[in-house]
């Protein structure tokens, strides 16, 4: 893979620097990505954080699949799906706040929330390195936010044609962070999702949005 590097711009405060990704001769990924030098704010403000029981009181993504599989009444459709999820080796642990019901078609609210963090230690390292593993937490399941009022429907499979993240507060992403996650709008076969990653703390420390198709 080739990396293009482009300077977009250099100010005194913030810095813009635009990548382009070349495989074989096509562009296969392009980022922009912003930095700024830390300074005070006069102005400062945030959400409040959900209120929602401790991650120590809720049960892991892995439990919950295992006992949803446990149970004869699940139809088979959603038992094929578990066990591959079950199946799939994830870097990242997650405790779901509000579990989906699979046990019936109703409509849910397109929001989610569970708490996660990295599987192992990172330790108080470089913060690029937390930023890294958050970008990737920050994809995963995102876009099925935007499924939830549509439980009747069939989705093979879906794709991200767009994600942005801006980073608020320096996090640990070996520790539990809480991820707020809300599609505001669906149609034209696209999907829009924000979310909200949470320090335990109640610190906001990220926010992201993803359209999908």
């Amino acid at each position: 893979v080739l990396y293009q590097v482009e300077r977009t711009r250099t100010g005194r405060s913030f810095a813009v620097r635009s990548v382009k990704a070349i495989q074989h001769g096509k562009s296969i990924f392009i980022c922009q990505a912003s930095f700024q030098r830390e300074q005070p704010s006069p102005v400062q403000h945030q959400f409040q954080m959900p209120a929602v029981p401790l991650p120590e009181e809720l049960l892991t993504q892995e439990q919950l699949i295992q006992k949803y599989l446990r149970d004869p009444n699940l139809l088979e459709r959603y038992r094929q799906g578990l066990r591959s999820m079950l199946a799939q080796e994830v870097p990242i642990e997650m405790k779901p706040v509000n579990p989906p019901d699979f046990f019936h078609q109703n409509s849910q609210e397109p929001k989610q929330l569970f708490w996660v963090r990295a599987k192992g230690y990172l330790g108080e390292c470089d913060m690029k390195l937390h930023c890294c593993v958050a970008a990737y937490i920050s994809d995963y399941s995102f876009l099925r936010t935007a499924l939830l009022p549509h439980q009747h429907r069939t989705v093979k499979f879906m794709v991200s044609l767009d994600h942005t993240m801006w980073f608020h507060a320096p996090f640990r992403a070996d520790q539990w962070m809480l991820y707020e996650c809300e599609s505001p709008w669906a149609g034209g076969c696209r999907g829009l999702v924000q979310g909200r990653l949470w320090r335990r703390d109640g610190v906001l420390a990220v926010s992201c949005a993803q359209e999908g198709v």
